[in-house]
């Protein structure tokens, strides 16, 4: 049996057999060992690719055989590297869209209870007692309004005065004291020579 099929059979029969299935977590820290060890295997690998390619260098035309069976071996560990980047990039895609599952199922869980607590909040109100409610708010604020406007208006201080009345003698006020800010104005003298003419 190969370790795979063992790393997959022995650590998830127990759980899966017990609960019905691994849980979203469970699943997604398996998927990130799992990244986890391909990824070092994948630096193993890397480091083995530079030793072969290093060796061949070394035996280059002294020893072809041998450099022949380092870029060989150094093949096959590229061949592994490119199944391991296809592996990683599985795994990727499948523990985003397990992450992105969980998170849409925790989502509509808490959706459902905002939905339960707005009909828990909603069960005691009566939609003709809100009306009734919005009624008397509508009818204490008219009154309020009413009694704003009253205390504002005037109580009859100022009206036996006519209004055309004080505006002349406002007008006759402004105009007294724009004579006088024209008196004190002083204006420059004429210049005593004359402006050049055009060129």
């Amino acid at each position: 049996m190969s370790k795979i099929s063992k790393f997959f059979k022995g650590r998830g029969s127990a759980a899966s057999k017990g609960r019905g299935g691994p849980s979203p977590q469970e699943a997604l820290a398996r998927l990130r060992e799992t990244e986890e060890m391909l990824s070092k295997k994948q630096e193993y690998l890397e480091t083995r690719i530079e030793r072969e390619l290093a060796a061949a260098r070394q035996y280059g035309t002294k020893n072809k055989r041998a450099a022949l069976q380092a870029l060989k071996r150094k093949k096959r560990y590229e061949k592994q590297l490119s199944q391991i980047d296809g592996t990683l990039s599985t795994i990727e895609f499948q523990r985003e869209a397990l992450e992105n599952s969980h998170t849409n199922t925790e989502v509509l869980k808490n959706m459902g209870y905002a939905a339960q607590a707005m009909k828990k909040v909603h069960a005691n109100m009566d939609l003709n007692k809100i009306d009734d409610l919005m009624q008397d708010i509508t009818e204490q604020q008219d009154v309020a309004q009413e009694i704003s406007d009253a205390i504002s208006n005037r109580a009859g201080f100022g009206d036996e005065f006519d209004e055309d009345e004080l505006m002349a003698e406002l007008e006759e006020l402004e105009q007294e004291e724009l004579n006088k800010e024209m008196r004190d104005v002083r204006l420059p003298s004429v210049p005593s020579t004359s402006l050049p003419s055009h060129p």
